[in-house]
């Protein structure tokens, strides 16, 4: 089996919890040309009326400056391994059952499938952990 895996540089940003926050801070990133491959977005359970926002990736200065205007910042506490392939049955189990038998500890994972290719973003805790993880992943390659 042949993946694809690489670190990627994870943006977060606080969006109010109301019609049109989500669609605020995307459209700021559209108008600077913006092409984003993950976005995912939630209400914050513990702050009513606010929600976050994850989005990666961000690319050049036009980009960054427009992100941090728009709220964004590097997620300090996340950080993230994205593995691209064809997709199999059972998959996202050998993945994190690899990932659980290295002891890492998954801070998030999100997965689609698209046609017959899928994508993963692992998320951890540390720099180090992401470094293990990635390497844990392209083993399993």
């Amino acid at each position: 089996m042949e993946l694809l895996v690489e670190q990627v540089e994870v943006w977060v940003a606080s969006i109010p919890d109301e019609p049109g926050g989500l669609a605020g801070v995307l459209t700021t990133l559209r108008d600077v040309g913006a092409y984003l491959q993950l976005i995912i977005a939630r209400r914050s359970p513990d702050r009513p009326g606010e929600g976050v926002v994850f989005v990666t990736p961000l690319q050049g200065d036009r980009e960054m400056v427009a992100a941090a205007v728009a709220g964004f910042n590097i997620a300090q506490k996340q950080h993230c391994v994205r593995v691209l392939g064809s997709n199999q049955p059972g998959l996202a189990a050998a993945l994190t059952e690899d990932l659980a038998k290295a002891g890492i500890n998954l801070r998030g994972f999100s997965a689609a499938v698209i046609g017959t290719q899928f994508v993963a973003y692992v998320a951890v805790d540390s720099q180090a952990e992401a470094d293990r993880a990635a390497d844990v992943l392209k083993a399993v390659a």
